[in-house]
């Protein structure tokens, strides 16, 4: 259902987007660090949803449809502002593309999957991953807008690169334990498990 508190709070992540966006157009510092504290928060409802659909068993379909689309549509975004207004370097830019390419890649999977009744829980390496990108995100999102004695940017893109590094990884994983399935004829409630998965 709709209305309920799970699945406003993954609402709110979406709404969360256009207001992150018009931080970009905020002069610095209060512009990055009212990006930060929006994408912080986006964040904790994202863990927070999660939690609260388990614990009253209020878990759905359209829970787990809207959950991911929430999260990639926000990481997206932000990574493309971030590009647009110059916030990362132009190396960063390959990270980047990597990490959407990857969210693209599982998107697809999970959808074909699904088709055929098979569930791709995610494994410990992908939720670490999702921390790292996370922290990455909220840490550019400050850029030099953050203390002047931190390289702020610069330990941002390298969290950003240890996310893709991991994104490859999982990906990999993800596609591995998918593809055993596709060739399934009657796959119906199977769970493929990428390597490490809880």
């Amino acid at each position: 259902m709709l209305t309920t508190l799970p699945n406003l709070l993954t609402l709110s992540r979406i709404a969360a987007i256009p207001l992150v966006i018009v931080t970009f157009y905020v002069p610095s510092p209060y512009g990055p660090w009212a990006g930060c504290l929006l994408f912080t928060i986006a964040g904790v409802t994202d863990w927070l949803d999660g939690r609260l659909a388990r614990l009253w068993k209020q878990q759905s379909e359209l829970g787990r449809f809207l959950d991911p689309i929430a999260d990639k549509l926000l990481v997206a975004a932000i990574l493309f502002m971030l590009a647009a207004m110059h916030r990362i370097s132009h190396l960063a830019l390959f990270p980047a593309l990597v990490i959407l390419a990857r969210e693209i890649l599982v998107s697809g999977l999970r959808e074909h999957l699904a088709e055929l009744k098979v569930r791709v829980p995610s494994s410990r390496l992908a939720k670490w991953k999702t921390g790292i990108q996370m922290g990455a995100i909220g840490v550019l999102l400050v850029g030099d807008a953050g203390p002047t004695f931190l390289p702020v940017t610069l330990i941002g893109e390298l969290m950003l690169w240890a996310a893709a590094v991991l994104t490859l990884i999982t990906g990999y994983d993800y596609l591995r334990a998918g593809l055993t399935h596709m060739g399934d004829p009657q796959p119906a409630g199977k769970v493929a498990k990428p390597s490490g998965a809880a």
